[in-house]
């Protein structure tokens, strides 16, 4: 700190408040509580997304989309399709739209994580995806976290984490507050993580030193004997996830028998019982009130509380990281279009 004698920067404060209204009381005692019962953390893995900022927005910077890509590429393909729809339907200014179309060549052919465009800043933005963990189980939600009740299958997941804006210096609650200070040191640290990955978490401890956290998200996972699989997507409320996890049981994809196709081998298809015993678990399921665990012959799912913390240096949010692999490269995913507008199909 001695490097900022008079201000720290907005990437080093940690601003907390207090609310007295009982709302947020009752908040920070249901956080304080849960992170007693379930005082370790369990660290995924990165996820990437997009995020902006705007004139006059430094340093600030606003997410854009959900941040539950699994590969920075994947992020660069959405921030690609992005400024090119921005192209063909957000203006009719031909400057504007050749800025959104060279951004767009860049991410064609380069594995690039940051683009301007009509003097906005565009990003591939990094987050590490962790769970609580106490007594050999991982963190449910809590009780304040925000939920409905609706069993809707069809109903939409409305989105806690687009629009949201990554900003240091916001003032937050106690509870925030201590997190985030504690998670300041978070680094990869186990031997299933190889050295360059292991050693590019070290060195983001000093060049982006501090973290934010993101809007929480739901996921269900199948519990194992020493360990979790994931079942479903990350989702905005547990209710989301609750919805997802019977989805998976009564709504499978059947895959039929083509002719002139070998036949399906069994595990392919859908098995009549097996399906009227998942139908009859998901009704149990759903006759009780914000469940978060369901059994089916053996088998323990759990809906799950899953945060994200992103590391904030001088510039912002943190990018993709050497160590962080790609299946695949850039490449052109729409057709030709000119400054005017006009799309060219084929090559």
């Amino acid at each position: 700190m001695d490097a900022h004698p008079e201000e720290s920067p907005d990437h080093l404060t940690i601003n907390v408040t207090r609310h007295d209204d009982p709302v947020s009381e009752v908040t920070e005692a249901d956080a304080f509580a849960s992170v007693r019962k379930y005082p370790n953390i369990v660290v995924r893995g990165p996820l990437f997304g997009l995020a902006e900022q705007r004139r006059g927005d430094r340093p600030r910077w606003r997410l854009l989309g959900e941040l539950d890509s699994g590969f920075p590429q994947m992020a660069r393909d959405e921030l690609n399709s992005h400024l090119w729809f921005m192209a063909r339907d957000d203006t009719d200014d031909p400057a504007a739209r050749r800025s959104l179309l060279d951004a767009v060549a860049r991410l064609e052919t380069e594995a690039v994580d940051e683009v301007s465009a009509c003097g906005v800043r565009y990003r591939i933005v990094r987050a590490d995806e962790f769970a609580r963990i106490g007594g050999g189980r991982l963190e449910p939600p809590r009780a304040t976290d925000p939920d409905d009740d609706s069993w809707d299958l069809d109903a939409p997941d409305p989105s806690r984490t687009e629009g949201f804006v990554v900003d240091h210096a916001a003032a937050v609650g106690l509870s925030e507050g201590i997190d985030r200070a504690g998670l300041l040191q978070l680094a990869y640290t186990a031997a299933r993580f190889p050295e360059d990955v292991r050693a590019d978490s070290r060195r983001a401890l000093t060049t982006h030193p501090g973290v934010v956290l993101l809007p929480t998200t739901f996921r269900v996972v199948e519990r194992k004997e020493a360990t979790w699989s994931m079942v479903t997507g990350q989702h905005s409320t547990p209710q989301g996830a609750r919805r997802a996890l019977v989805h998976h049981l009564t709504r499978p994809v059947p895959l039929p028998d083509l002719p002139g196709m070998p036949e399906l081998p069994a595990w392919m298809k859908v098995d009549e019982k097996e399906a009227a015993l998942h139908a009859r678990a998901a009704k149990k399921f759903t006759a009780r009130r914000r469940p978060d665990e369901l059994v089916l012959r053996g088998r323990r799912f759990e809906v799950i509380r899953v945060e994200r913390v992103m590391r904030i240096g001088p510039d912002g949010p943190e990018k993709s990281r050497p160590s962080d692999v790609d299946d695949y490269g850039p490449s052109r995913i729409h057709p030709l279009m000119d400054e005017k507008g006009n799309i060219t199909y084929g090559s």
